[in-house]
């Protein structure tokens, strides 16, 4: 693969690190011959610093590393798309993705996946920063029991509203279980991703 590309000038290809389950793009960086290599031996992304002239291991310092999981090349291969498993944010600033300042924002269309990902990282920074007067925080101090209890009333609430052919209140109800239960795996220390994994497998199925 490494002997296919087009580097530049400086010996460079631009990277876009991409994450691999919502699709929203993470960042854009640039990777050498070492620091692919280093990407390809490690399943962990490296890159080239252009300010700074040397490699670096992304999440070495932070924490927040990014497990590869596809790694493609464009059609005239000078550019390549990294998806990745990111363990935390991706920029320094701590935001979810570089790419946070909006330029134009037109209607945006209802209802993307990606609020998945954004709430599993929101609900996990309660988890560490228990700020007061949160929701979360409340749900977290209360306990496994108090979870477990909030994750049945919902369910409840689901059923109920299925049954009285209530759609309105089903959509707002299936919001409150989907989060009571992003609460709940999180104080199991399971991830979103591997409650996608398997579903992603028993699709194949």
């Amino acid at each position: 693969m490494i002997e296919n590309i087009k580097w530049d000038s400086a010996g460079l290809v631009p990277a876009i690190v991409q994450d691999a389950q919502s699709k929203e793009v993470l960042t854009l960086a640039y990777m050498n011959e070492e620091s692919l290599q280093k990407t390809l031996e490690t399943k962990e992304t490296w890159f080239w610093s252009r300010s700074r002239e040397e490699l670096w291991h992304k999440g070495a310092t932070s924490g927040n590393t990014q497990k590869v999981v596809e790694l493609k090349l464009d059609c005239d291969r000078d550019a390549i798309v990294v998806l990745v498993e990111p363990a935390g944010p991706a920029c320094h600033t701590g935001e979810t993705t570089c790419f946070n300042e909006v330029v134009v924002a037109n209607e945006k269309p209802p209802g993307s996946l990606a609020i998945l990902r954004e709430l599993e990282n929101t609900i996990k920074e309660r988890q560490q920063e228990m700020p007061e007067g949160a929701y979360t925080t409340y749900l977290f101090e209360k306990g496994i029991d108090k979870i477990l209890k909030k994750v049945g009333e919902e369910a409840a609430e689901v059923i109920i509203a299925a049954k009285n052919r209530d759609r309105e209140e089903l959509t707002w109800e299936t919001a409150d279980l989907l989060y009571h239960t992003l609460v709940l795996i999180r104080e199991q220390n399971v991830s979103l991703n591997e409650v996608l994994a398997v579903l992603q497998e028993r699709h194949k199925k």
